[in-house]
């Protein structure tokens, strides 16, 4: 590792975008003695602030081709990284289990089929007569939901992982600059100019775009063949104080019909999210995440949201999510996460320090 950092350390690189793509890029590249700037103008606006953290990692069906490889990546990674940024921030944690559940019975057949054909990854059906669905019945009354665990995905709280990747690149004396890139060009010695709102000229060996939707406005998209499309994510955090209500007596992350379910006390539960592609959310979407299941109970109502909120998230077009490419020497985008952001993130940190590698 210390000869890494002599090598690398007079190199400059400049992340643009301040999510927790952005921000894992820099923690990666941080132990290799990079000379790294963090570039964002709304740190507090991105997307990442809107994620719900969930990791979908083993439950995932779809067991070929990179989005896999990534996810298979990233699940082995992550608990390395949890004991690493547990120095910076004890709180930090995994949560586990997760449980994906559904009253469709082709589904339920699916998902049994899919367990029972990797017995070594920890999935567990979820039949019937099992007693982990008592609670669940009990809140559900009248939903016949089965499914499986997946004893190895679960839940990162988002903002605790935002606050502990922030403790360690104040550690580890990463600049920030709380400023807008207008443009970026490379100049005549091969560098990368990089120039701010405030007229402020920055050179960098290595760009690397982190910034989602914005990293379009700097490139020219159709010179790299890059189509990205917005994709809004709602969710809502509903309170319900009735004595006959306790959502601590449930799972604590959970995915029923496609909707996320996370239990925060015994009066709060988050639901999310929607799949909207434009630019501005609508009234109309937040009835998806009320009218997901055929016997709908009491206290899953509109009247008991206490808070919502959205992110603006970035889907590729035309070809698989994210989008990890070298656009040009010096330039890497990392991008279109849609989903999976806080998921892939420690995979795609390891695939951008490999490219770099290349381009030095």
């Amino acid at each position: 590792m210390d000869q890494a950092k002599g090598k690398f350390n007079n190199i400059k690189v400049s992340i643009i975008g301040s999510g927790i793509i952005g921000k894992s890029n820099a923690f990666k590249l941080s132990d290799y003695g990079f000379n790294i700037t963090l570039i964002d103008q709304n740190e507090i606006h991105n997307s990442s602030n809107a994620a719900l953290g969930i990791l979908m990692g083993k439950i995932y069906q779809k067991r070929t081709g990179r989005s896999w490889i990534l996810r298979q990546k990233s699940s082995d990674l992550w608990p390395k990284w949890i004991n690493i940024l547990q120095n910076y921030n004890s709180k930090l944690r995994i949560e586990k289990p997760l449980l994906q559940l559904t009253d469709d019975l082709k589904k339920i057949k699916k998902l049994n089929t899919f367990a029972n054909n990797y017995p070594y990854d920890d999935l567990e059906t979820v039949e019937a007569n099992s007693s982990i669905l008592n609670p669940i019945n009990k809140m559900f009354k009248g939903n016949r939901l089965q499914g499986i665990i997946s004893h190895q995905d679960g839940r990162i709280n988002p903002r605790v992982l935002l606050e502990t990747l922030d403790i360690a690149l104040k550690s580890k004396n990463i600049k920030k600059i709380n400023n807008q890139v207008i443009k970026i060009e490379k100049n005549n010695n091969k560098i990368w100019n990089l120039k701010l709102k405030t007229g402020e000229i920055l050179n960098s060996e290595i760009v690397i775009l982190c910034n989602s939707l914005d990293s379009l406005n700097l490139i020219n998209p159709e010179i790299y063949g890059i189509k990205l499309k917005p994709v809004i994510g709602q969710a809502v955090e509903i309170f319900q104080e009735r004595e006959n209500t306790n959502f601590l007596s449930l799972p604590k992350i959970m995915n029923i019909n496609g909707k996320n379910l996370i239990t925060i006390s015994k009066e709060k539960m988050i639901i999310g999210s929607t799949d909207e592609y434009n630019f501005k959310p609508e009234e109309y979407y937040i009835n998806e995440l009320f009218e997901f299941l055929e016997y709908k109970p009491n206290w899953l109502d509109k009247k008991y949201i206490s808070r919502k909120w959205f992110g603006i998230r970035s889907r590729p077009e035309g070809e698989p999510s994210p989008l990890l490419k070298s656009l040009e020497k010096g330039l890497i985008l990392c991008s279109g996460f849609y989903k999976n952001g806080i998921l892939l993130a420690p995979a795609c940190s390891d695939w951008v320090l490999k490219e770099i590698k290349k381009h030095i």
